[in-house]
């Protein structure tokens, strides 16, 4: 199964689309998403203004998801437009440059909304000089991408995580409700440290009956919660693992398993070609 498929097979356990409307290319599957925003904030705080290249490097380096707004002038409708989604999203870093250096530097042109991935050291452009694109989809935009070292998984950001470089994923699959969550949520953050880089880590809140497809799609039933479930997905190759407590050792095991695994997978062939050859 490619990865278009798989995508697809996830968005329809996800957001419940039919496979007629999944049918379509990702764009015209990211228009069906919609974000309803809190409101307008009281107080718009302005995003941190990057002079230099140096500024802007410290600023991406320093959060798990950044964004840039790229402009030519400071006033321009667009980057007032995009002052008003900094203070929509406050979880996310977000700054603004005019500096010809820095827009040089990232290869970009004026008017593109940038974001930046610690996650898998990726980025994603959004080009704002088309008329079209207004602070409802820049938000949409960045709500679709804004991946973390760990991901909650819902229809939004279902796009964003299967488009990602990282093709192996990780879902800690458990009820947000329970009391212990907090330190689960802690120990699997630790852990996804020690991955950075090479596994996606993902949370599924089984407390949503919007979730319930997911869980049986991995053969899991709620009284086998919280489990472990991963996949990488150009192959479908997937392994599962029932917990009695979150663990970094647990994790930790369980992902390198599976690692060893695919390795072993993808040495295969070449050692099958070799015999051939001798």
């Amino acid at each position: 199964m490619d990865t278009s498929v798989f995508l697809c097979l996830f968005i329809i356990l996800l957001t419940g689309v039919s496979p007629a409307q999944c049918a379509g290319d990702e764009s015209s599957a990211s228009q069906t998403l919609t974000y309803s925003s809190p409101g307008t904030a009281s107080t718009v705080e302005k995003p941190i203004l990057l002079n230099n290249v140096g500024d802007a490097e410290a600023f991406i380096n320093g959060a798990e998801v950044a964004v840039i707004g790229f402009f030519q002038e400071g006033e321009s409708s667009g980057a007032s437009q995009f002052r008003q989604v900094a203070g929509r999203i406050p979880e996310v870093a977000f700054g603004l440059s005019t500096s010809p250096a820095v827009l040089s530097h990232y290869g970009v042109a004026p008017n593109t909304v940038t974001l930046f991935r610690m996650v898998d050291n990726d980025r994603k452009d959004l080009d704002m000089n088309n008329n079209d694109v207004d602070a409802e989809k820049m938000t949409r935009f960045i709500r679709m991408n804004e991946l973390r070292l760990v991901t909650e998984y819902n229809p939004v950001t279902s796009i964003g995580v299967m488009q990602s470089s990282l093709q192996l994923h990780l879902l800690l699959i458990t009820d947000k409700m329970s009391p212990k969550h907090s330190e689960r949520m802690r120990k699997y953050r630790a852990a996804a440290e020690l991955f950075k880089g090479k596994i996606l880590f993902i949370l599924l809140d089984s407390n949503l009956k919007s979730n319930e497809r997911v869980v049986s799609f991995f053969k899991l039933k709620k009284s086998q919660l919280p489990a472990l479930a991963i996949f990488h997905a150009p192959d479908e190759e997937q392994d599962v693992l029932t917990l009695d407590e979150v663990s970094i050792g647990h994790i930790q095991d369980f992902c390198n398993r599976f690692l060893q695994r695919m390795k072993k997978k993808q040495d295969e062939p070449q050692e099958n070609t070799l015999n051939e050859e001798l």
